[in-house]
């Protein structure tokens, strides 16, 4: 029997979709060993390994002891039939590898390399066939951030000194902070309309460099004023920003509608100096926790096309018209776009109330699905919407989700938080909730992180805040995206993302902007990307939830962080119409 492999990739990732078809005959079946080539930097990126084995935290004798590196994967066979490079280093972008998966028979004191499969694999640039893309890493709650700590000898609960402290934010960003010097390179004029603009180590150095050059900026900005801590009222948080580019750009306040949550930027470039060429949209808000803390993206689109259709928008909001008279507006998705292999449409809202094109086009290519429906998205209230999801998973389509929080009440709450410019008003609203096959089959964890209390043996406590941050009484928003991912591995996809939550406040209360876009390489990023974040918390939520099963008195089967001996590990992945199964199937 061979083996099947797939590489999904991203920029910065890369991830492997493994099966082994009839192997659930197969009782010595022990995993999956990955061989990459070459291999890894050394810790100073200044040698390079010829061949290395992908690494696994856990061993048939349970986690590597403290201190030591992590097994080679022909030691410690990776248990299951998806798993990601995690040693991809920025000094690996645009590289090629040449990945060499071997099924793993024998036990565990003779272990056997069986059939293999390789796979070459190119990592893309951020920016190709017109479009670029780029992910956070946003894992503060993550092993790889406590190691960076200790690597960097610093004292968790003390704010890191400015250079570490950028190191860290940099590895947290994974890129995604170059997007505004990519932006403005080689413009002379900009528009933008913009939530919330307050990063001082990229953002708004950036506008500022891009508008004392003698270049035009205006930005539309919410004018939605915060509420102090004692009840009274304060100011936009965009002051400070206004403060350091008073006298070169233009701004222009927006108050009309409930939020001005848009985050977009159309520039021109030096092909058609004073002509909209490109634009910047996608989820992140300009700040400093939603583009290294918050789980984001943004894409760039070079496409005259479409940087017209966003110029006329924010144009549009400039006068900061009613919410009404912005509905009135409103002309649904826009003509398509072909920008390289893919085709690009947008919609934006508020929408006239009784309209609902944004989101009733959504369910209907989610019913529409062939083959997978993933959802990624921060508060997900339309019933509809969640329906025509779990309904995916019901007819035997791989189906996953990941949430901030699902419950109706809780996440209008944080709708209407957002609105007033507070943070989040409940820690009912911190929990992580992911979902498999259907809407009764799921995950919650709260925090999302191994505390003190819940961190398995041989494992970092990991943390929700950035070194030296003061906890608040209100836990942080995890997941900030806001995209649906249809039939990503098939030759027919299709990605919904933008700045809007696919609620009721997005489609008839908010200023948003929902992408539609169709194309196979960035529905594959969009995958890989949702497929990290997935696997990475619901790690967390299987023995996060066995640990408080324990403290009630309900101690759950142990799910023992070791390896099995036996091919016991695997059975799951072939059980008829299992989520493993699917997605076993559907990706390789």
């Amino acid at each position: 029997m061979s083996l099947n492999a797939k590489a999904y990739v991203s920029p910065t990732l890369v991830l492997l979709a493994l099966d082994w078809p009839g192997a659930d005959d197969i009782h010595d079946f022990l995993g999956f060993a990955i061989k990459r080539t070459p291999g890894f930097l050394s810790s100073d990126g200044q040698a390079r390994e010829p061949e290395s084995w992908l690494p696994n935290r856990v061993t048939f004798d349970g986690p590597v002891p403290e201190g030591t590196p992590d097994a080679p994967s022909n030691i410690a066979p990776i248990q299951k039939f998806q798993w990601w490079d995690a040693r991809i280093e920025p000094a690996d972008r645009n590289k090629t590898f040449t990945y060499t998966v071997y099924a793993v028979r024998g036990t565990p004191a003779a272990l056997q390399l069986g059939p293999q499969k390789t796979l070459t694999v190119t990592l893309p640039n951020h920016i190709e066939g017109g479009i670029g893309t780029w992910f956070n890493r946003a894992v503060l709650s993550s092993q790889g951030f406590e190691r960076k700590l200790k690597a960097m000898g610093l004292d968790a609960n003390t704010a890191p000194p400015p250079e570490k402290a950028l190191a860290l934010r940099e590895w947290l960003a994974n890129d995604l902070e170059d997007v505004f010097g990519t932006a403005f390179q080689g413009a002379t004029d900009a528009v933008s309309a913009i939530y919330h603009l307050t990063d001082k180590l990229w953002a708004i150095p950036a506008f500022k460099g891009f508008a004392t050059g003698g270049n035009q900026l205006s930005v539309v900005y919410d004018a939605h004023k915060l509420k102090n801590e004692d009840g009274t009222v304060g100011d936009t948080p965009n002051r400070d920003a206004i403060t350091e580019l008073s006298g070169v750009a233009t701004f222009y306040p927006r108050d009309k509608t409930a939020i001005m949550h848009n985050k977009f930027i159309v520039t021109d470039s030096t092909k058609a100096p004073g002509t909209p060429q490109r634009v910047v949209a996608g989820s992140a808000n300009f700040t400093t926790g939603g583009l290294t803390q918050q789980a984001n993206l943004l894409h760039l689109f070079e496409s005259p096309a479409l940087a017209a259709i966003y110029n006329e928008r924010a144009y549009d909001l400039r006068d900061n018209p009613t919410k009404g008279n912005t509905a009135e507006l409103s002309t649904g998705w826009s003509d398509t776009v072909s920008i390289g292999t893919a085709r690009v449409r947008v919609c934006f809202s508020p929408e006239p109330k009784d309209q609902r094109t944004q989101i009733d086009t959504v369910i209907e290519a989610i019913e529409n699905a062939k083959s997978s429906v993933l959802f990624c998205i921060f508060t997900p209230t339309d019933v509809a919407l969640r329906k025509a999801c779990f309904d995916a998973g019901d007819k035997g389509l791989m189906m996953y989700g990941l949430v901030n929080n699902i419950s109706p009440d809780s996440a209008r709450a944080a709708e209407q938080a957002e609105a007033n410019g507070e943070t989040l008003a409940s820690p009912r609203l911190a929990n992580m909730e992911l979902y498999h096959r259907n809407q009764n089959e799921k995950d919650v964890i709260e925090g999302s992180y191994f505390s003190r209390t819940t961190a398995p043996q041989g494992f970092e406590t990991e943390r929700r805040y950035f070194p030296g941050e003061k906890p608040s009484k209100i836990p942080p928003v995890v997941i900030h995206h806001k995209f649906i991912i249809i039939d990503a591995e098939t030759s027919n996809p299709v990605v919904y993302t933008g700045s809007a939550n696919m609620s009721e406040n997005s489609e008839h209360n908010n200023d948003e902007n929902l992408l539609e876009i169709r194309d196979k390489r960035i529905a594959r990023i969009y995958l890989a990307e949702f497929m990290r974040l997935y696997e990475h918390y619901r790690a967390r939520a299987i023995f996060i939830k066995q640990k408080e099963q324990a403290l009630l008195g309900n101690p759950a089967p142990k799910q023992k962080l070791k390896l099995q001996p036996n091919s016991g590990w695997a059975k799951k992945y072939y059980v008829d119409g299992s989520p493993e199964s699917k997605a076993r199937q559907a990706m390789t």
